[in-house]
């Protein structure tokens, strides 16, 4: 199958790090833009980060930027999000997808989703 999956996640304090994965052997990678997603409970999917076929463009929601770094290696089919000095309300199921036309901060344009990682961030 060609869904990507997330790995990484966990429980932290507010202040630490987590760096996810996504491996997406099945894609052809180099063909899509990628993207992290999160999802708290009772709350909408929001964009975390995107960035482009070969890396050279990335975006970051505003809450997470000078924090998160999205990074990818199409080498091995994988994208990355490094999230550093976490807060609380990081809190949230966080999803990587896929996306054939290029970069969108729209969930529902999205092509292919993983199962999600939950990351939890304690006070």
């Amino acid at each position: 199958q060609v869904q990507p999956v997330e790995s990484g996640g966990g429980l932290v304090q507010a202040g630490g790090s987590l760096r996810l994965s996504c491996a997406a052997s099945k894609l052809t990678f180099r063909l899509y833009a990628m993207g992290w997603f999160r999802q708290a409970p009772g709350k909408e999917r929001d964009f975390v980060a995107g960035i482009s076929r070969n890396g050279d463009t990335t975006y970051y929601a505003d809450s997470v930027k000078g924090r998160f770094t999205i990074s990818r290696d199409n080498a091995k089919n994988i994208v990355y999000l490094q999230m550093n000095n976490l807060k609380p309300e990081d809190t949230a199921v966080y999803y990587c997808a896929a996306n054939i036309v290029g970069i969108t901060r729209v969930w529902n344009e999205y092509n292919y989703w993983g199962q999600g990682t939950q990351v939890t961030v304690s006070s």
